[in-house]
């Protein structure tokens, strides 16, 4: 299942009062204790966005963090804004990990982290890094929560964290650029299990897309096919995500914060 996407912000404080004037709620997460990282967290249901800051950039950087984590990806790119990585949840990560390793993937993990939340008690879970030693874009990384999802939800719930949008916005997707749509579709349907929709031109990103179906919100790839914000994506920053689409039965916008693209679509 989706679980959230990490977008990778300086100021989190900022971002929540911007997007709360866009009907979006997002609120204070926690500090990851001797790891210089703070967070806010925006959630449609179990799924969530991220917004990722740090607090102590040189420990960031000294750290010796695991190959393919997100800590390494956000550090080698130096703490630029934007979309970073996505996770997918499991409730079985031992079993996640042999599997990625009978695809030939690189895999570290799973480990175990902790964060406290405002309040003071901790929120626990592991994560496994995968990656693939031909190199290209950075997979998602796994995540398996301490809590089952109901128990999770709940408590999320009552301590409003969850939390109704004003727009009554629900996660759809996120898109990546990429530049060989058909390679990179064939791989992680086959390497994480998913299926693959129709191809699709988006004449707004200039771009042949292709989605891949996961409970929470689905992955769309974006190729190339002129000029467009794909094209600029890829000259920019390489194969990543960079656009996250809500649906909503209230309103439709398109705008951009801290280097993230957010598209909310009137349903």
């Amino acid at each position: 299942m989706f679980d959230h996407l990490v977008h990778f912000v300086e100021e989190p404080e900022k971002a929540i009062a911007f997007l709360k004037e866009k009907g979006i709620a997002a609120v204070e997460g926690g500090v990851h204790e001797n790891r210089g990282t703070y967070n806010a967290v925006s959630y449609f249901d179990l799924s969530y966005i991220e917004l990722l800051s740090t607090y102590d950039k040189e420990l960031v950087r000294q750290t010796q963090h695991p190959r393919h984590s997100f800590l390494e990806t956000v550090a080698e790119e130096q703490f630029t804004e934007g979309f970073s990585r996505i996770a997918i949840r499991t409730t079985d990560i031992e079993g996640a990990a042999k599997h990625f390793k009978n695809k030939g993937l690189t895999i570290y993990g799973p480990e175990f982290f902790s964060r406290k939340r405002p309040d003071g008690s901790l929120v626990e879970w592991q994560l496994l890094y995968i990656g693939d030693p031909a190199g290209g874009m950075e997979l998602p990384f796994i995540i398996q929560w301490q809590e089952e999802d109901a128990e999770r939800k709940k408590e999320l719930i009552e301590r409003k964290v969850i939390q109704p949008h004003p727009s009554k916005a629900v996660l759809s997707h996120v898109t990546f650029a990429v530049r060989d749509l058909e390679k990179k579709i064939g791989q992680w349907a086959e390497w994480l299990k998913l299926e693959a929709g129709e191809v699709f031109i988006d004449e707004v990103l200039q771009a042949k897309c292709q989605s891949l179906e996961l409970q929470g919100g689905r992955l769309v790839f974006g190729s190339p096919i002129g000029e467009g914000i794909v094209a600029d994506v890829l000259r920019q920053r390489g194969e990543r995500p960079f656009q996250v689409a809500l649906s909503s039965p209230i309103k439709s916008e398109s705008f951009s914060l801290f280097g993230g693209i957010y598209q909310i679509e009137k349903i």
